[in-house]
């Protein structure tokens, strides 16, 4: 087995330990022992031993104590770091029961959740979030540390949601007037990797009003397909042995992916820029991580 890495108490202080020697970019899982939460950890463990990526597993303190150290004990700091201590142990215990050989290293943050995670993000080659943690209530679809890290992460952010079995298609959503290529690139590497096969969805609709007004419908899907097979053809010699299904349907976008998740393994869309703002994901990013039925990458330009 290879080292695992956690932080330690030395003289009341949290420190950091790190295991192994591979500075390989590793796949970074939230952790807080939540069913959401472990959903995730066995996804991303999944995802690390299969991209041969070493393992990172974050747990985060709430900080009010230090912020306001006059309203609690003085030993709560202490007390939350044990707790810490124990979800992440256990956590690593879970990986390890099923990847004994995974290289994994744990850190134990006491500040804001989403800058905690944003940090990490930046030396990660992806991260993984469930899609609610404790604190959410149970009709809640979208945690708010997801919605906020979908908003600001600089990697691919995959949140674990739904059925995560390994089996069904990928799918990605793909807009030709977009600048689409990067979700594009990481689904043709996503599929090959999982030996699935490749759906390429593209929606469109007309609102009733204009229906007839422009141009027909035929004319429509035809240059959409025309664009989104230019888009496939350009990636197939790169991964020839990915099959690859495009869809090009009159639907909304949202509904179209969300029908298409039923029966996928994972479903990729494009966070999008709007002027010099970060990377954020669209309306149809948006719904498709709170109405998905498995896993969703948010993948950035």
């Amino acid at each position: 087995m290879t080292g695992t890495g956690g932080k330690l108490r030395e003289g009341g202080a949290l420190t950091e330990r790190q295991g192994g020697a591979d500075m390989c970019e590793p796949v970074v899982v939230g952790v807080d022992g939540s069913e959401c939460a472990n959903r995730a950890l066995d996804w991303a463990a999944g995802e690390a031993a299969r991209r041969d990526r070493p393992l990172r597993l974050v747990h985060v303190l709430d900080p009010w104590p230090r912020r306001i150290p006059m309203f609690s004990p003085p030993e709560a700091v202490e007390r939350m770091a044990i707790i810490g201590h124990r979800v992440l142990d256990t956590a690593v215990e879970r990986v390890h029961r099923r990847r004994p050989d995974l290289e994994t290293t744990t850190r134990l943050a006491a500040e804001y959740t989403p800058d905690a995670l944003q940090q990490e993000a930046g030396h990660a080659f992806e991260l993984v979030l469930g899609n609610r943690g404790y604190g959410g209530f149970a009709g809640l679809l979208l945690g708010s540390t997801g919605l906020r890290m979908a908003a600001r992460t600089p990697v691919p952010l995959i949140i674990v949601r739904g059925d995560a079995a390994e089996r069904g298609d990928v799918v990605v959503g793909l807009d030709p007037a977009k600048d689409e290529e990067a979700a594009l690139d990481y689904a043709f590497g996503a599929a090959a990797l999982r030996r699935a096969r490749l759906r390429v969805v593209h929606a469109w609709t007309l609102f009733p009003p204009y229906e007839g007004v422009l141009v027909e419908k035929g004319t429509i899907e035809a240059e959409a397909r025309k664009r989104v097979a230019a888009a496939v053809d350009g990636r197939r010699a790169a991964h020839p042995r990915v099959d690859v299904v495009e869809e090009v349907v009159n639907d909304h976008p949202v509904s179209a992916l969300v029908d298409a998740s039923r029966t996928a393994r994972l479903l990729v869309t494009g966070a999008h820029r709007r002027g010099r703002a970060a990377p954020r994901p669209g309306s149809v990013g948006h719904g498709a991580v709170h109405h998905a039925h498995c896993p969703v990458a948010i993948v950035p330009r």
